[in-house]
């Protein structure tokens, strides 16, 4: 079985997000500066293998998001869908599953428990990629995450969504890794 890794890019003030998410702002306001370091021409080589890693269907088998981050970035997904994998949105909203390319995104409306063991099966042996920062909380204070990979980006966003709210005391993260670009330093943690 496969991981459960969280991918995340955080400002140095710890913000994965920045407020006011919404369709128009699906980052929320400002939030797009976290992940320039993805989409700049030309991409530093650092910064391209560490998005290539992050979303290869040779190590992940599912996604795992909320219904807000489905929401907000479907339209900028394009018509494959991203991701290339099955993925599964927790939601109290029923919907029929969305097919985009080679994408689906399957609606559980049973919790977040359900989900996840959905997610895992499909994946088989490779790992689960979590994205949304709700999501991604939750999986964290419920002990569920593997490993966390941050992309520090060097801006302050001063407002917010956070990754680390509410995660209980005495959870240990190990690094395992460490790379730097013009644009990031990418950081690898092991949950203890």
């Amino acid at each position: 079985m496969g991981d459960v890794v969280v991918h995340m890019s955080m400002s140095v003030d710890g913000y994965v997000a920045g407020p006011d998410v919404s369709e128009e702002h699906p980052l929320g306001v400002g939030g797009e500066r976290l992940h320039e370091w993805m989409f700049v021409d030309p991409m530093d080589p650092t910064d391209a293998r560490v998005a290539a890693e992050a979303f290869s269907t040779e190590r992940v088998g599912a996604v795992l998001m909320g219904r807000t981050t489905l929401t907000v970035g479907l339209r900028w997904w394009g018509d494959d869908g991203t991701y290339r994998v099955p993925c599964f949105v927790v939601t109290h909203r029923p919907a029929e599953t969305l097919v985009k390319g080679p994408t689906s995104f399957a609606f559980v409306t049973d919790g977040l428990d359900s989900a996840l063991a959905q997610a895992r099966a499909a994946a088989g042996d490779r790992d689960v990629n979590v994205m949304g920062a709700a999501t991604a909380s939750q999986l964290l204070r419920a002990g569920q995450v593997d490993r966390v990979h941050l992309n520090l980006v060097p801006v302050l966003l001063g407002d917010g969504a956070r990754l680390f709210d509410g995660v209980p005391q005495g959870v240990d993260l190990e690094r395992t890794g460490t790379v730097t670009s013009s644009r990031a330093d990418h950081l690898t943690y092991r949950v203890g």
